[in-house]
């Protein structure tokens, strides 16, 4: 059923017959007047229930755009609603927003203006407004909602918490709107501020977690091939910095240092004159070239912390390229236009300043560089959003991050389905409750920091240096052995951009076996037994090596297969008798170190 048939139905026929047919195989593709069969599902479930108020979670990349417009015009044909209002995070997705109703057959007005009061034009279905707008202005906003029978569409509903007085205003200007559709990409928050119109359910411990309607996560959607796979390339490297008192400190990035230290550390990995941002933007370059050889167009994102550094990556990635980079340092008209010259059209490198973290539709890109201080879950999950939207299955995504701790923990949680909680202690079964808690705190801490570095005598960069650690992907770890300042990343920089999920998995494993050998190589581990020495050992002194070799081992074919430490050590057990690496003999532990030996030349 196409948009302008949709206007043809007579009032009063059932909601549910603007429906078409089931058509699983075109559904799951999204093609142009289709719709995906997550998508069909969602305003089926809506239209069974006719709720005043519905909340749909769906990943970044999705579709939820295209869900909440056929929606509308499926409520518009059968007089359920007028109008239709879409209150979106910023100017430019109004814009968006009204592009994308326009070819849905809705009209929407995006320069509505607060000055214009109940005035937007005849000839429009509705206006598209921003959170800021409504605040200013609620009382005009509920007189706009009032005039007729109206659907309110939130678009990224979360950012109605954003603060007390946006929760007022939004409550205050849709309170008595007819039908409320609240949509998010990331349903949880790092605060215990409120969502409007968002029901929440008490749990046993004494908190409140909210209820979607209808929820279409990332690994829902992998599965069905809507969205890329997403591989982090982890980079450490050592840290150089000057404390207000004058002293030099140093640490790397990845090691178990405080939070203090990490921040500092961190903040001297993206300082724009270091050694450590330049190496990354060009390994991240390096990746985009080998992706482009599949994905002629594709293109990389830098998400910044700030305007300075943001204006010195795009120049570093100018002189890197030879090409000019898209700038994105604010939220106005010149930036929209930016941001939609750069989406269509095919050069490799926009650097944005935040606001591109969320909403923003370009799916061509399938290179990101996470160069920004943000650590908050919600923010993370936007801003690797921007990277997940495919067009055709196959597409893999690539983002560069720090090996910082809160950051490795968003990687390897991608997939994890969050609630936003409110209140009440956190239990042991719901773990990432504590950690939305624990991320909050790191927040407010950050926030004081930076308050304390506004004063740059408190704080001086001194100098960094960068080396690929490791691969993240799928909540596994790759690349561990990558000898520092070689060449070794390559084979993590170099596979194709276009491959199935499982094939990525099965890749990196084999990079990883391969640096595995090299590795034992290095360490002079080779498929004979060692000669024995002249002057023999002490028998402890044999044991300690024994044991600190097959260790070593261990973490070897951990890393290759996958298999956690523990289970390697129970089937070696199982495989060479003998009893714990503990208590077990030289004979015994050299028995299990010759068949690891075996098993990583083969694999």
């Amino acid at each position: 059923m196409t948009d302008a048939e949709l206007e043809l139905h007579l009032p009063g026929t059932s909601a549910a017959e603007h429906l078409p047919p089931a058509y699983p195989e075109r559904a799951a593709r999204g093609t142009a007047g289709n719709l995906r069969a997550w998508q069909e599902e969602a305003i089926r479930r809506y239209l069974d229930a006719e709720p005043r108020d519905f909340l749909a979670s769906a990943t970044p990349g999705a579709g939820k755009t295209t869900f909440a417009l056929r929606l509308a015009a499926i409520l518009r044909a059968n007089r359920t609603i007028d109008q239709i209002i879409v209150v979106a995070p910023t100017e430019h997705l109004k814009t968006q927003w009204a592009d994308a109703a326009s070819r849905a057959g809705i009209r929407l007005n995006p320069d509505y203006s607060n000055s214009g009061g109940l005035n937007y034009g005849g000839h429009f279905h509705g206006v598209a407004v921003t959170y800021a707008q409504v605040a200013m202005k609620p009382v005009l906003h509920r007189l706009l909602t009032e005039a007729t029978d109206t659907l309110v569409i939130l678009d990224e509903v979360h950012h109605g918490g954003d603060a007390l007085s946006w929760g007022d205003a939004i409550r205050e200007a849709y309170g008595t709107a007819k039908r409320r559709l609240s949509l998010t990409g990331t349903p949880f928050r790092s605060d215990d501020a409120p969502i409007p119109f968002v029901e929440y359910a008490p749990q046993g411990d004494g908190s409140r977690v909210s209820v979607t309607d209808y929820d279409y996560g990332y690994g829902r959607a992998l599965a069905d091939g809507i969205v890329r796979p997403v591989i982090f390339m982890v980079y450490a490297g050592k840290m150089r910095w000057q404390t207000s008192a004058g002293e030099e400190m140093e640490a790397s990035l990845g090691e178990g240092n405080t939070k203090d230290i990490t921040s500092q550390a961190w903040r001297t990995a993206l300082d724009p004159n270091g050694d450590w941002i330049a190496k990354v933007l060009q390994a991240a370059d390096r990746r985009l070239s080998e992706v482009r050889h599949q994905i002629p167009d594709a293109g990389g994102l830098v998400i910044a912390t700030d305007h300075a550094s943001a204006k010195s990556y795009a120049a570093q990635l100018h002189a890197i390229t030879g090409e000019e980079v898209a700038l994105i340092l604010s939220d106005d008209a010149g930036a929209s236009e930016r941001i939609d010259e750069f989406a269509a059209g095919s050069a490799r490198w926009m650097v944005a300043v935040r606001m591109v973290s969320e909403g923003v539709d370009v799916p061509r890109l399938a290179v990101g560089v996470y160069a920004t201080s943000s650590s908050t879950p919600l923010f993370f999950a936007q801003a690797i959003g921007r990277f997940v939207r495919s067009r055709r299955r196959g597409e893999v995504a690539s983002v560069f991050i720090p090996n910082v701790p809160a950051l490795m923990l968003l990687a390897a949680e991608l997939e994890k389905e969050r609630g936003h909680v409110l209140e009440g202690p956190k239990s042991a079964e719901e773990m990432w409750d504590a950690e939305a808690a624990l991320m909050a705190e790191a927040e407010r801490e950050d926030r004081a920091s930076a308050e304390l570095d506004a004063d740059e005598r408190v704080y001086q960069a001194l100098g960094s240096d960068a080396h690929f650690d490791r691969a993240v992907f799928d909540g596994a770890e790759f690349g561990g052995y990558a000898e520092v300042d070689t060449e070794e990343e390559l084979d993590f920089l170099g596979f194709p951009g276009l491959l199935e999920p499982q094939d990525v998995k099965a890749l990196l494993q084999q990079r990883q076996a391969k640096q595995a050998r090299r590795s034992a190589a290095r360490q002079g581990i080779v498929e004979h037994a060692p000669e024995r020495s002249e002057a023999p050992q002490a028998l402890h002194r044999t044991l300690g090596e024994q044991r600190k070799l097959l260790n070593s081992l261990v973490g070897m074919w951990s890393r290759a297969s996958g298999e956690p430490h523990g289970a390697v050590h129970t089937e070696l057990r199982r495989v060479c008798g003998g009893p714990p690496v503990a208590q077990a003999s030289v004979t015994q532990l050299q028995k299990r170190i010759e068949l690891l030996r075996r098993r990583l030349g083969q694999h």
